[in-house]
């Protein structure tokens, strides 16, 4: 996909994973299909998409609710008891990203 800018929605291909997706790897076969807003272009080889995570499966939502609430906790952990004090309930209950980076022929105009 050519001319990708920031703000693009997009949706990862489905394709057949190759050797060299797994030595890059830049692609899995749990990536197609996915759904996103395109946040940064480094280049045709590394785009960064920040994943909807309502197009994500049970399995893949699962470890990222899992990864979010153990980056909370050790946050809450390494944070004194004055400075969460002074967070928010949206502060310390934050929701982490889930973005992707993903080769720009990979990508489609969602």
């Amino acid at each position: 996909m050519s001319k990708l800018k920031e703000g693009d929605k997009v949706r990862i291909v489905t394709r057949p994973v190759l050797a060299e997706d797994r030595r890059s790897q830049r692609y899995y076969d749990h990536m197609a299909g996915l759904e996103g807003t395109v946040t940064s272009v480094y280049g045709p080889e590394e785009v960064a998409v920040e994943i909807d995570k309502s197009s994500v499966g049970a399995i893949p939502r699962d470890v990222h609710k899992e990864a979010t609430a153990r980056m909370r906790k050790k946050f809450i952990e390494s944070t004194s008891e004055e400075a969460r004090g002074k967070l928010t309930k949206e502060e310390l209950e934050f929701d982490s990203h889930y973005v992707l980076l993903v080769r720009a022929e990979d990508l489609e105009k969602a």
